[in-house]
């Protein structure tokens, strides 16, 4: 976890160096007329320029909504047999970005569908949850959606695709991941300390956690917090368990749950960060909202709620070449849904304060609000 200190000076902070190791301090208003010391380790300080993107001149894209443009691509996406050649299509665009930019796409599937993995469902599947309708759809050119061996075995290799297209100016895949996942990161800690009233962090939900990429992120960022994963698929939520098996031991170990993030179940005011990283553009409305009243009521007064997912205000996603957001809305039946969706009066509206949006990559926003005292 960060190392915070109130201080009340406002002269230049430095930092110590910059070998390994070393670490950078930051500033930011605490709230009651001093400020927090932010120290952050080197590589987090690397992570990237928050607020260094450029954002597009429209509020979204034009290839969403009722515009005769989003109406020509559904009309195209609804003919099912150029349907199905988008949906390969689609599929063959991540395969491709992935092996063009040395991610073994192919090896890392083939690992783990011939691995022991099938093991974890049974300890960690919830029978008796009802999966909601929406999440019956294909996505992602599964026909079966989340709810298949195959998707789990491919979520890290295509989570690392779509890293690699948010930053191809990174010189690595490792360096895009650590600006992306940085930044958001930062966002996040920076957010919580101005807006909370409290410098810890205990525990942390990360609803829609897929295979716990971001989970773990969130763990090894917040060492000394209980970390808990939750999402529908019980295959993704498999494979989170067996890789995190295979890694080497955490002091609290990260915790799985099978369940709706829409309705967790969960204790009332029992989280001091909610995360949702990259699952809002897979819903529709009703789901988007149902998912920001849950994480109102399961955070504590002063909690922050974290949405991180594609800016509609984007200048990268607003100018994307026809056959790329053809082939993007093939396999996402509820992106048109998510880009009309009003983010800040949907947090507003499920009692919200301190809403705060800002592009974390050139592609994606991270959004951040706080649960009144």
């Amino acid at each position: 976890m960060a190392v915070l200190a109130p201080i009340q000076n406002l002269s230049a902070i430095s930092g110590n160096g910059n070998g390994v190791g070393s670490r950078r301090r930051l500033r930011t208003r605490n709230g009651k007329g001093g400020w927090w010391v932010v120290q952050m380790a080197a590589s987090d300080a690397a992570a990237g320029q928050i607020g260094a993107y450029e954002e597009g001149k429209l509020v979204r894209p034009k290839w969403t909504g009722q515009t005769p443009l989003s109406r020509l691509v559904g009309a195209l996406i609804s003919f099912k047999p150029l349907y199905s050649f988008l949906k390969l299509g689609a599929r063959q665009v991540l395969i491709s970005t992935a092996e063009k930019n040395n991610i073994p796409w192919r090896e890392m599937t083939k690992e783990i569908l011939e691995s022991d993995v099938y093991k974890e469902l049974e300890s960690i599947q919830n029978r008796s949850l009802v999966y909601p309708d929406y999440y019956l759809n294909p996505f992602h050119a599964y026909d079966e959606g989340n709810l298949t061996w195959l998707a789990a075995a491919e979520a890290e290799a295509a989570t690392m695709s779509m890293v690699r297209r948010a930053l191809p100016d990174a010189s690595s895949v490792d360096e895009a991941n650590q600006i992306l996942r940085g930044n958001w990161l930062q966002a996040i800690e920076q957010h919580h300390l101005q807006y909370s009233g409290t410098s810890m962090i205990g525990d942390i939900l990360d609803i829609g956690c897929s295979v716990g990429v971001s989970t773990r992120h969130l763990a090894d960022k917040f060492p000394t917090a209980k970390v808990t994963g939750l999402d529908l698929s019980p295959y993704f939520l498999a494979v989170a368990q067996y890789k995190e098996k295979k890694s080497a031991p955490r002091k609290i170990p990260i915790s799985w749950m099978h369940a709706n993030g829409e309705d967790t179940g969960l204790p009332y005011k029992s989280f001091d960060l909610v995360s949702i990283a990259f699952v809002l553009h897979e819903c529709p409305e009703r789901a988007i909202v149902n998912l920001v009243r849950e994480a109102f009521r399961i955070l504590r007064p002063g909690g922050t709620l974290a949405l991180t997912d594609n800016s509609p205000k984007s200048k990268i996603l607003q100018e994307l070449p026809p056959v790329l957001f053809t082939l993007m809305k093939s396999t996402e039946p509820f992106l048109d849904e998510y880009y009309l969706t009003d983010m800040e009066a949907t947090l507003r509206e499920a009692g919200f304060a301190n809403i705060r949006s800002i592009l974390t990559d050139p592609r994606h926003m991270t959004m951040t609000a706080t649960v009144p005292q």
